[in-house]
């Protein structure tokens, strides 16, 4: 049997590869617009590091609520995971199963 965390068992965008695409100077903007969309308060003030760390806590809320599933250093998110996420649309592969429904 294999191991879940060995392979890639899990179909869906990766949100490592979502962030490479967003590329290092966009991408504090861009998680500062995931926890806003995700209803965090008071991002505008967060330092950078606190930023971070809630957006991986947003992540593993994902998980719970299973719109994602974690592997190893990485989340994987459904199809429709990022439903109404406006800044992602630029960054999203152009698979119909990588787009918000």
């Amino acid at each position: 049997m294999t191991d879940p965390a060995s392979g890639p068992s899990v179909s869906g965008l990766s949100w490592r590869d979502l962030e490479t695409r967003v590329g290092l100077d966009a991408l504090p903007e861009f998680h500062r617009a995931f926890l806003e969309w995700s209803g965090a308060e008071g991002v505008a003030e967060m330092p950078l590091r606190r930023v971070g760390q809630r957006v991986e806590a947003e992540l593993n809320r994902m998980v719970k609520d299973g719109r994602a599933v974690r592997e190893g250093e990485d989340w994987r998110l459904i199809p429709g995971a990022l439903e109404g996420f406006e800044a992602a649309a630029p960054y999203l592969p152009q698979e119909p199963s990588s787009l918000p429904v």
